[in-house]
């Protein structure tokens, strides 16, 4: 174990992730001092009793003063208050690093380290799935599941991080078996005040010190900025992984290895999350058998595209996870309708550029409906087709009275949730709520 003990140790941002980092830290005979903005923060009534704790606001003093801080992801490091402390020449790090750290000393073990805009979580739990079903102890953490730090609590072969371009600003000792980026677009602009370009420099950093990179051969934002890595690529119909013509066969290596029509994820970018998946595998060296059966049998992640209603004809598909332009973006290349599709945009846009989702409103027999914070930014992008609503449940209400067979009604947000709602899940619930209900009320 990589020793701090001397160490003045202050942890900025408590929950799960927060307490994970308490409890590593007191394994060790250190006892940090914990901050959290928020005043009643989750995780209050586990917190040790010996830990100090500053809540409300950060603490300048208890900053200027540490050895070490533990920096939450959500707290960026261009926080003024942080910036002191990094003048001073104090250290600033988050979870993972401390993870990669103690990993490091062992090996023996296997990471597997997974970003990008879009995709990541189901391209992480699609990978464990695989790694698991081929008999091998696979951990699955980071940004999905457990914090990381947990996870070295037991034995493990192989862990699957996800991994946000705010973890890996904090990271430099990650030294990833295989490492991806799946893709790059706009997100958490609010963020990055440098633009798209700040935000890929943060997504690059996973690169670093990786044995393979597996690169998407149709965004070159994806290619490691060190051209002498070991790349193996997927995409469309070009890459080391690709699709055939007509999007019926998954292929690897030139040849046919699985046929889209036995399996259980549906669309084009869920086959691009396949193809990732089965590249990453391919380079650990898992059974292609044993990762064929299960890319077959893998139904996909809530709230991702997900059919949650197919009644009367119409289909109503939840995608709430889509909280940024790009997958938005998947969504629509991947939505079959024949009859009308109704699309529900809203909520924090995050100061996102809207713009690239123009062309796809052309040639359609859609109609839009803008709801939350953003909504009439949004409606601006067409307006010609747009209604405008202050809620998600307005929006259900109009397009229930509206819809014929087959139409679809698809929840493709764009934005993030948190103006109207408690996170992405929870708008994805009221959706599918809201779907039965007024498709219930419409049959009587």
């Amino acid at each position: 174990m990589v020793s701090y003990q001397g160490k003045n140790v202050v942890i900025i941002g408590l929950g799960v992730t927060g307490l994970s980092c308490v409890d590593y830290f007191l394994a060790q005979n250190v006892i940090p001092k914990v901050i959290d903005t928020r005043k009643s923060p989750s995780g209050m009534e586990q917190l040790d009793k010996r830990v100090a704790c500053h809540l409300g606001e950060l603490n300048v003093d208890w900053l200027l003063d540490a050895d070490l801080i533990i920096v939450s992801p959500g707290i960026a490091l261009s926080t003024p208050e942080l910036q002191q402390a990094a003048k001073k020449g104090i250290e600033i790090i988050g979870d993972i690093e401390l993870f990669c750290r103690e990993l490091n000393q062992q090996n023996s073990k296997q990471i597997v380290a997974i970003t990008g805009a879009n995709g990541k979580t189901t391209v992480t739990t699609l990978v464990g799935e695989i790694i698991k079903s081929a008999g091998i102890k696979v951990a699955i953490g980071g940004n999905i599941g457990q914090p990381a730090l947990s996870l070295l609590n037991q034995h493990y072969d192989v862990y699957v991080l996800e991994l946000s371009s705010f973890q890996l600003e904090t990271t430099q000792s990650l030294k990833a078996t295989v490492a991806t980026i799946l893709n790059i677009s706009e997100d958490h602009m609010d963020r990055y005040p440098l633009g798209l370009m700040q935000y890929v420099e943060a997504k690059q950093r996973i690169y670093h010190n990786a044995k393979y990179c597996v690169i998407n051969h149709d965004d070159k934002l994806t290619i490691p900025t060190d051209q002498q890595k070991n790349c193996v690529s997927f995409g469309v119909n070009k890459g080391d992984y690709h699709l055939d013509f007509h999007f019926e066969h998954l292929i690897a290596q030139e040849q046919p290895v699985v046929a889209t029509k036995i399996m259980k994820l549906a669309g084009c970018h869920n086959y691009l999350n396949a193809l990732a998946a089965l590249a990453i595998v391919d380079k650990l060296k898992i059974s292609r058998e044993s990762s064929i059966a299960t890319i077959i049998s893998f139904h996909g992640l809530a709230h991702r595209f997900e059919l949650v209603l197919e009644k009367s004809g119409v289909k109503w598909i939840n995608d709430s996870k889509a909280t940024n332009v790009g997958s938005t973006e998947a969504a629509l290349n991947s939505v079959v309708c024949k009859g009308k599709l109704f699309l529900l945009l809203g909520g924090d846009g995050k100061s996102a550029d809207f713009s690239p989702l123009i062309p796809f409103f052309e040639n359609r027999n859609l109609e839009i409906f803008c709801f939350g914070r953003d909504r009439f930014i949004l409606a601006k992008l067409a307006p010609h087709i747009t209604t405008v609503t202050e809620t998600l449940s307005d929006a259900m209400q109009v397009i229930a009275q509206k819809v014929e067979p087959n139409d679809v009604v698809l929840l493709s947000p764009a934005c993030a949730s948190l103006d109207q709602f408690k996170n992405y899940i929870e708008r994805g619930k009221q959706f599918a709520q809201l779907a039965e209900q007024y498709t219930q009320r419409s049959t009587k």
